[in-house]
């Protein structure tokens, strides 16, 4: 029965794809579409791919309709073009003089079998700059060329559906990632794991719209049969329930991709610029014994297990009439405030001796450097207690015995930064605490990457709750929030409103991708 009304009213409307009689629901999903319009009569590009400076070998990258045109005239093949996606030494000349400009290996990409799904070419070539410049001056001069810009190459991809807008973002975090993790997170998204989800919710919702609407039309007629709402609601509480546990991830692959914010403190003198330093195996701040001698953030990133980190060392905790030391401080407090894990460095030589006086000293440093000490602050902490190189070996068994016993605290290192004793046990605890925050990349369900997917997604959420709260009073109203929702999720896959995303996305690209 839902068929034959639905056929109907394609009958009806005369448009491929369901329509209400307020809002074409099929423009609204493919307004990207244009985008693939004209790409036949694109200029051609090209560019250097593979990077700037002396190297081995250099890639030349060309994509558009005068590739073919480049590589018969500069690689001489006069009568049938080299096989595709396979290599051929030959002598690069320039199509003007005949000159040979190098001898390397041309690849020929027919579309749409390419990366950017047009007739691309690549030159490999010697690596020195002046063969470089000559071969880009030599593509240059030839009719319909020019340089590439930055992303232009991904862009065409994109336009030519080769890839999803999720995908390019995987890409270019590809591109970008330093670490590990960072590269396992980037290579998943790119593979298409993130926007095959996303289209799974948006088909979903397609066919709840596509339901509801049927209903609004065909109802009085009797066409549609009985429990098409029963199950459109069921669908749309379960993405909801979906979506909402999507966003509930804690920001770990956001945290992941930017890295996670680790910030050194505590009070003035105890160690926190000598364990910076030690941690980065650079001099990257000034240690001295006059207390007070940080006064701003020093920050350097870190790779900590295959994991991001940007560590900040900030200034000692005290009260000071310094105004310049006093900014400091304010600082340093926001940074605590704003960070994902804190280091809280303590000088163990000013501990006390018995276990009443060193829980009391410990919760009472712990309340005056952490907002909150309790609850996700605390989990969010690492205590070290530093210079155990200036206590006795018995002192520092019977230390460990005494926290031990100590309830409320978070992870506890013992450790010198000038002897580095105890620093693999920390940064055996650091690493683990590290990966908590950002998660395994390879596991689970794909993650979060981008503040505006999450801005997205919670803008779908909050549609989808528009469903539920006018399913009973108003079904058009209802049908408005499914529509919301499948527009937000558009804006995420590039199937609503791409263009003016376009550019953000692609402007972090390098030349030649």
């Amino acid at each position: 029965m839902l068929l034959r009304a639905i056929c109907h009213r394609v009958r009806r409307t005369s448009v491929q794809g369901f329509m209400t009689r307020r809002t074409p629901f099929t423009r609204q999903l493919c307004s990207c579409n244009t985008l693939q319009t004209g790409l036949a009569d694109a200029e051609t590009i090209f560019t250097l791919s593979s990077g700037h400076g002396r190297c081995g070998v250099a890639v030349i990258r060309v994509s558009g309709p005068a590739s073919e045109t480049a590589l018969r005239s500069m690689a001489g093949l006069t009568r049938s073009l080299s096989p595709p996606r396979n290599a051929m030494l030959r002598s690069i000349t320039d199509p003007q003089s005949k000159e040979v400009l190098d001898r390397g290996l041309v690849l020929w990409f027919p579309g749409p079998n390419s990366f950017t799904g047009e007739d691309s070419l690549e030159f490999h070539i010697h690596g020195g700059p002046a063969v470089i410049t000559a071969v880009l001056q030599a593509l240059g001069s030839m009719p319909g060329m020019r340089p590439a810009e930055a992303g232009e190459f991904t862009r065409r991809a994109f336009q030519a559906g080769k890839l999803g807008l999720t995908e390019v973002e995987g890409l270019g975090d590809l591109i970008h990632a330093e670490t590990e993790a960072q590269r396992r997170q980037a290579l998943r998204q790119m593979s298409g794991e993130l926007g095959r989800l996303y289209q799974d919710w948006t088909d979903r919702l397609k066919r709840c719209l596509a339901h509801v609407e049927a209903f609004i039309d065909f109802s009085e007629d009797e066409l549609i049969e009985d429990g098409v709402l029963e199950q459109v609601d069921g669908t749309v509480d379960g993405l909801r329930s979906e979506m909402v546990r999507h966003l509930q991830d804690e920001r770990r692959g956001e945290r992941l991709r930017s890295g996670v914010q680790v910030v050194i403190a505590g009070a003035t003198n105890a160690g926190k610029s000598s364990l910076l330093n030690t941690l980065c195996q650079r001099p990257a701040a000034i240690v001295s014994p006059i207390a007070g001698t940080t006064r701003d953030v020093v920050e350097t990133a870190l790779d900590v297990g295959g994991f991001p980190v940007l560590l900040s060392d900030t200034a000692g905790l005290r009260d000071s009439p310094d105004l310049v030391e006093k900014e400091g401080i304010r600082r340093a407090r926001e940074r605590v405030e704003q960070a994902d894990l804190t280091l809280l460095v303590v000088d163990s030589t000013q501990l006390p001796a018995t276990t009443q006086q060193l829980k009391s000293f410990l919760h009472h440093h712990l309340s005056t450097v952490l907002p909150s000490p309790e609850g996700q602050m605390l989990r969010s902490c690492l205590l070290i207690l530093n210079k155990a190189d200036l206590l006795p070996e018995e002192h520092r068994l019977q230390l460990r015995m005494e926290l031990g016993r100590i309830p409320g605290l978070p992870p506890v290192s013992l450790i010198s930064c000038h002897t580095s004793d105890g620093l693999q046990d920390f940064l055996n605890a650091l690493h683990r605490s590290v990966k908590t925050l950002c998660g395994d990349p390879l596991s689970d369900a794909p993650s979060l990457t981008q503040a505006r997917h999450r801005a997205h997604l919670q803008q779908c959420v909050s549609a989808l709750h528009q469903y539920a709260q006018y399913r009973d009073v108003d079904l058009a109203l209802a049908a408005e929030g499914v529509r919301l929702a499948l527009t937000s999720l558009g804006r995420i896959t590039g199937r609503v409103g791409a263009e003016e995303i376009l550019d953000i996305i692609f402007k972090d690209f390098c030349i030649g991708k």
